[in-house]
């Protein structure tokens, strides 16, 4: 089957698109997509509320006479442009890494050239992200756990609307789910089922119930004057979700097939990160919040 009649269709993958126009002689278009937009709208909000942390210091302290934010609105403008270059280049590494080995022997200059097609992988521009959070941590002489904090707070808005981009793009569908109500065609399945809608499960757990319950635990309970809990319920949060809803999304095509039926790439990814949020929880509710007292 060469195309399949999806069941979402109200918007499509590109919103609009420059040209055609002349460049030296050669007729070329620019196309807008969803999924760019949403790795841009998702840093911009991202940056503006980790501002806005930055601007109330009673957040990051249990006794308001220690108050203090650990970094500047200028430090979060900073990690915007650097935070950009660690998910773009950890997320294409990481993809190409974790789910197209073979491309870097095969075609490595589409490991380039191919990211207008899409493959990125949350994993690796996790870890690029984390490398850029080092590095300006120890740039700055900011703690580094109160840096990650902030970052934990405001990276769920990112994962939501690129899991919704994934969603729109038709793409990391779900297995076959004949029998559920809600189930789903996507174009860029060959065979055409009706399958779980994996990318809008992604986006409620990943992305809008993190971003709850971590607003919740810094506005409601300061859960910034524990340093480390914000970034090990995040990083736990996401690794469980992530790993529970590996059960209902296609298996990796790459994966050896006696074990697609167990585990996934993702779940393989995640498993490690449950165990450090767990680690980095323990650790914040054994520690005194920042500004206690004695």
């Amino acid at each position: 089957m060469d195309y399949c009649q999806p069941t979402f269709d109200l918007i499509k993958p590109i919103l609009f698109t420059f040209g055609p126009f002349d460049l030296f002689g050669h007729e070329i278009s620019l196309p807008i997509r969803w999924y760019a937009l949403a790795y841009i709208f998702g840093l911009v909000i991202a940056w503006q509320y980790m501002t806005q942390l930055a601007k109330r210091p009673a957040l990051w302290s249990v006794s308001d006479k220690n108050a203090g934010s650990p970094y500047t609105p200028a430090h979060a403008e900073d990690l915007f442009f650097w935070g950009m270059i660690g998910v773009i280049v950890g997320g294409r590494l990481g993809y190409v890494l974790f789910y197209q080995t073979s491309a870097i022997w095969e075609r490595p200059a589409w490991i380039i050239t191919g990211i207008t097609e899409g493959g990125m992988s949350f994993h690796g521009g996790f870890i690029g992200v984390a490398t850029v959070l080092v590095l300006m941590a120890r740039r700055h002489s900011i703690a580094l756990l109160r840096l990650t904090d902030a970052a934990a707070v405001v990276t769920p808005v990112g994962l939501m609307l690129g899991r919704l981009a994934n969603f729109i793009n038709g793409e990391l569908w779900g297995r076959a789910a004949p029998d559920l109500p809600w189930a789903m065609r996507f174009a860029s399945d060959p065979y055409c089922l009706e399958r779980h809608p994996s990318q809008l499960y992604e986006a409620f757990g990943e992305g809008f119930l993190l971003l709850v319950i971590l607003g919740v635990l810094t506005w409601r309970f300061k859960g910034l004057a524990r340093p480390g809990l914000a970034t090990g319920i995040f990083v736990a949060g996401y690794g469980l979700v992530r790993a529970l809803l590996e059960f209902v999304r296609e298996p990796d095509s790459h994966m050896p097939e006696f074990l697609r039926e167990y585990i996934t790439m993702g779940m393989a990814l995640s498993l490690p990160m449950i165990a450090l949020g767990a680690w980095l929880i323990y650790r914040a509710l054994t520690n005194k919040p920042v500004g206690a007292k004695d």
